[in-house]
Formats: structure tokens, C-alpha cells, sequence
């Protein structure tokens, strides 16, 4: 079974219809849980691909941030 790309942090956002926490939109959500693997599929190639555009740290290593942006 394909697990949700939900991680938790569900808040829509008003302006792109998307989840800010897994960019699902209300309906993707909501099919989720009668979709088959297919369906699932093909959702998390249209999150992956709204992730690429709408998240400016999607694909970066957290390796990459400066130690000065630490907040021990």
C-alpha cells in the first residue's frame, strides 16, 4: 500500500488550494483513502511536481545550511 504524503501539518493555503504541508489539494485529500495504488501514484507525481515549484528548499540537503542558522 502507498503511504500518505501527509506529514502532519495540515493547513490549506488560500491562495494556491494546496495543503502547505503535503501540497494535496481538498480533493486529492479526500480521495486518498478509497484510491488504489494507481491513483496514489499518480498523486505523488503531481505533489512531487507542485513540490518542485512551490517549496524553495524542496530537493536541498539540510547538509547544505550554515551552522550560524542554528538555534541550540
Amino acid at each position: 500500500m502507498v503511504s500518505s504524503p501527509c506529514i502532519n501539518v495540515c493547513k490549506m493555503d488560500a491562495r494556491s488550494g494546496l495543503c502547505i504541508g503535503c501540497f494535496r489539494t481538498l480533493d486529492e485529500i479526500t480521495a486518498w483513502s478509497r484510491s488504489d495504488d494507481i491513483t496514489r501514484n499518480e498523486i505523488l507525481a503531481t505533489v512531487a511536481q507542485r513540490r518542485q515549484v512551490n517549496d524553495p528548499l524542496a530537493g536541498k540537503s539540510s547538509c547544505n545550511v550554515s551552522n550560524s542558522h542554528r538555534h541550540d
